[in-house]
């Protein structure tokens, strides 16, 4: 660096820390619900209509490398909201609950003067550790058929003021069930299946109707973003758009493959952020809270959050951030237990299975209600068209039966179909990874097989957690 560009940089640096110190930004969070993150145009997808999540990318920074720790609603919100991974928040299974003495974003930036509130999905508790203000106008309740209508006035009446906000607005889609949107401009015959998806007339189907999902969830965004135009606010606030995990399709959510864990994060700032740009550094939810914190002129204790700042990220002062991004399932109570772990160094992706010689069930993807049908009927017919079809074969093989490792070049193999474990050319990064995923699991005291369990959820949703993380 030449001595012109070094004194570039510090001019810019101390601008920056001057900015942030006279005005506090806004900034908004706008969450998706189930969205595999390469199925959105702007990571390759090859069906979904997205212009105002494609028209913020433009106007903003996309993280190649965005990851999630757990591939379900619950934890993965937990960690959002807190900067903790499933573990160390105590929300490690869906429909369980953090830690009683958990802090979130409210308990840290109301410190500083912001207003945080939180429209749409919750799905997080206990309140005490997530005390957002309640704002109204958009569905709570992902299930419902068809999805509430929303209404934008709630989120308006909050962006006015003179204090400053951060405000997550939570969607519900595309979540099932897929009801929402146009699924005709989705002809089933002309949509190009993700390889990890098997081809079925159903499931090309609800392919459809979840593509419809996406495009409608991305009209939210468009409207959502208007609101924040005609605020007269938006130079003044940093936006986060976020797909959180993969879809209902087997493979996706429920999973530590990357199609479940990560996910699709754009950040727009005008004037702050370079518009148009991509980046590969490697971040995770953990450390979206720390980000926020340093914004807000607060310096995050590294003993208090797993994750760490990207602030120098976003305003183009650093090209990296972490070396790994780390992930955890504990199918209890989705289905019998079956805990996996997972590491990636943004390149390849390492997996372990704790109870490989068991099959995989989810009971919400491949059971049914007690009434015969299916909660997602595409998936009968998955199993029927085995018989004749040995790629659909291979695919129920690959859900439901796994090894005890796995190992993926996920750069050149997105979809993580090819199993490297046993390649020798690629026995050095099987290891730097296996002995990368001990020593998380050490530092976050997971305890592996016995956290997959019945008493650990119940003890979990009463608050009474039996496992924690080490102290420090």
């Amino acid at each position: 660096m030449n001595k012109f560009n070094l004194l570039f940089s510090l001019l810019l640096a101390v601008s920056l820390s001057q900015t942030f110190a006279a005005k506090k930004p806004n900034v908004l969070i706008i969450v998706a619900d189930d969205c595999t993150y390469n199925d959105l145009p702007l990571y390759g997808g090859q069906n979904a209509k997205t212009p105002n999540i494609d028209r913020l990318a433009s106007e903003g920074l996309t993280f190649n490398r965005a990851y999630l720790s757990e591939a379900m609603c619950q934890p993965c919100r937990a960690e959002l909201y807190t900067g903790q991974f499933p573990l160390r928040n105590g929300c490690a299974w869906n429909h369980s609950a953090s830690r009683p003495q958990t802090k979130s974003l409210p308990h840290y930036l109301r410190q500083t003067g912001y207003r945080v509130g939180l429209a749409g999905k919750v799905h997080v508790k206990p309140a005490a550790a997530f005390p957002f203000d309640r704002v109204g106008g958009f569905d709570p309740n992902c299930v419902r058929n068809p999805t509430q209508s929303h209404d934008l006035t709630d989120i308006r009446d909050y962006m006015s003021g003179d204090k400053p906000f951060c405000l997550v607005i939570a969607l519900v889609e595309p979540h099932v069930p897929w009801v929402m949107g146009d699924a005709s401009q989705y002809p089933p015959q002309r949509i190009k299946l993700p390889p990890n998806i098997a081809d079925t007339v159903r499931t090309r189907s609800d392919f459809g109707k979840y593509l419809a999902e996406i495009t409608y969830m991305d009209g939210q965004v468009g409207e959502i973003l208007a609101v924040l135009d005609k605020s007269g606010k938006a130079d003044d606030t940093l936006v986060m758009f976020t797909s959180e995990q993969g879809s209902q399709f087997p493979g996706c959510k429920w999973t530590n493959w990357d199609t479940g864990v990560h996910t699709a994060l754009v950040a727009r700032w005008p004037g702050k952020i370079a518009p148009g740009k991509r980046t590969d550094a490697i971040v995770q939810y953990a450390d979206i809270a720390p980000t926020l914190l340093e914004l807000a002129g607060l310096t995050p204790k590294r003993n208090t959050f797993d994750g760490s700042s990207f602030l120098p990220v976003l305003t183009g002062e650093r090209g990296t951030h972490r070396d790994y991004a780390y992930g955890i399932h504990n199918n209890v109570p989705e289905g019998p237990p079956y805990p996996i772990r997972t590491v990636t160094n943004g390149r390849y992706r390492y997996i372990r299975n704790l109870l490989p010689d068991e099959l995989y069930i989810e009971k919400h993807l491949m059971g049914t209600r007690g009434t015969g049908a299916l909660n997602n009927p595409y998936w009968s017919t998955w199993v029927f068209e085995t018989w004749n079809k040995p790629g659909t074969y291979a695919l129920v093989k690959r859900y439901m039966s796994r090894p005890a490792e796995q190992l993926y070049l996920t750069t050149d193999d997105r979809y993580e179909l090819m199993n490297l474990v046993d390649d020798p050319k690629h026995a050095k990064v099987l290891n730097e990874l296996r002995a990368e995923l001990n020593a998380w699991m050490k530092r976050q005291g997971d305890p592996g097989v016995p956290q997959d369990t019945k008493k650990a959820i119940d003890a979990a949703r009463k608050g009474n957690h039996l496992y924690h993380p080490p102290k420090g």
